[in-house]
């Protein structure tokens, strides 16, 4: 085969660091399009960017050009730079250091952007906690929860 085609979708999530609740209505919007910026720039087209307080979501799709980890780490880099410039209730602005990363039936897309789009809403009933363990759960992932929350 002479052509490499790739077309993989990911769900990523990752939190601000101890769950600190920065991401505030003031700074969401711009932040998501800041994020789904930085992905398309690495060449992962962004679909649907958003989150709430402490956490984000990513549905991307990942390049065949870059690996995840490099993805994560300049996205989290860059973004994380970009909020300590708005203001000093940013000054302390940190990502957790790790995510989760999971991957998308092209036929869930819309399932995950409905998702994405409807974070407000679905925090009024489980916390940032919950929802990632039983991502980790439905994705039969193993973790130590010792590790989980850093």
């Amino acid at each position: 085969m002479s052509q490499s085609l790739v077309k993989n979708y990911l769900h990523i999530v990752f939190s601000t660091k101890y769950r600190q609740k920065l991401i505030d209505e003031s700074i969401e919007d711009e932040l998501y399009k800041y994020l789904g910026d930085s992905c398309n720039n690495l060449g992962c087209r962004a679909i649907k960017v958003g989150g709430h307080q402490d956490h984000v979501h990513i549905l991307c799709l990942l390049s065949k050009n870059i690996t995840l980890a490099t993805l994560m780490s300049k996205l989290k880099a860059n973004s994380s730079k970009w909020m300590k410039t708005h203001g000093e209730a940013y000054r302390n602005f940190y990502w957790q250091n790790g995510y989760g990363a999971f991957s998308v039936k092209a036929s869930e897309v819309d399932v995950v952007i409905n998702y994405i789009a409807n974070q407000k809403e679905h925090h009024r009933r489980k916390t940032f906690q919950d929802e990632y363990r039983a991502f980790l759960e439905s994705n039969h992932m193993e973790y130590d929860e010792r590790y989980v929350w850093d």
